[in-house]
């Protein structure tokens, strides 16, 4: 018997082969020669890739070279850079105030989006409080699931309760990565996972919905679908070393 609360997601169906699957990628991704050497200049590319990956999501894509230029003034996509630029500050927070930390992510995601008294600030709805104060102790401790599984849970969960005005997806996928980040998995944020949920869009939306049922057919969906965009941010964090490697990038 165990009081986690995210264990009997383990024991649905192809979940924990998935995550030993995604986990096994990703470290092979992490043996790649160019982060020996150009360690910073990868995970700049990964923050901007999940940050122009992250608006898309949000419904503002814009060509990645264009954003790389510095032209793209749109303020759902500034956000995201914001938020993508802010994660590793934000690691030591997180797991120890994970709702002053979304409020940070919020502020950084929704400036110029929401007015300025909202920036920061949860809507006002019990239910949304009560939930946040049940993940917000999943965050704190309250969970020993792999941390993919937690990442996967915090994602899903903020992005069907969308807690803050404007753009909640936003700060969603800056919280799982966070939780990534936090717990060790990927303390250098070179996990380009908002680049799978991008690449495989209408299953993330979806998936996204089955989540929100609360059934284990539905969590096994989203789970099964964050674990197979972990591969493809796994799969980018290979091919950009390659082009680093190469002098492409």
């Amino acid at each position: 018997m165990t009081d986690d609360p995210l264990a009997p997601l383990l024991a649905l169906a192809d979940v924990a082969t998935a995550v030993e699957r995604a986990r096994e990628r990703f470290d092979q991704a992490l043996r790649h020669r160019a982060l020996r050497r150009h360690g910073g200049q990868v995970a700049a590319e990964v923050s901007l890739r999940s940050a122009v990956a992250s608006a898309a999501l949000e419904g503002q894509a814009h060509e990645r070279e264009e954003v790389r230029a510095g032209t793209v003034t749109e303020p759902v996509l500034q956000g995201a850079l914001r938020v993508a630029g802010a994660l590793p500050g934000l690691t030591d927070l997180w797991p120890k105030a994970p709702r002053q930390a979304l409020a940070k992510l919020h502020v950084l995601a929704a400036r110029e989006l929401v007015p300025e008294t909202d920036l920061g600030r949860p809507v006002r709805d019990a239910v949304v409080a009560a939930r946040l104060d049940g993940l917000a102790a999943l965050v704190a401790g309250g969970s020993q699931a792999p941390p993919m599984v937690l990442a996967a849970v915090v994602h899903g969960e903020l992005l069907n309760l969308r807690p803050f005005a404007g753009p909640s997806g936003v700060v969603a996928r800056g919280a799982a990565r966070l939780v990534l980040m936090s717990r060790g998995v990927d303390p250098r944020g070179l996990l380009a996972v908002d680049v799978g949920h991008r690449e495989r869009e209408p299953e993330y939306v979806g998936s996204a919905g089955a989540f929100a049922t609360g059934t284990p057919d539905g969590l096994r969906s989203w789970l099964r679908h964050y674990l197979s965009a972990v591969e493809v941010g796994a799969d980018q964090l290979t091919g950009i070393g390659d082009e680093v490697l190469a002098g492409t990038q």
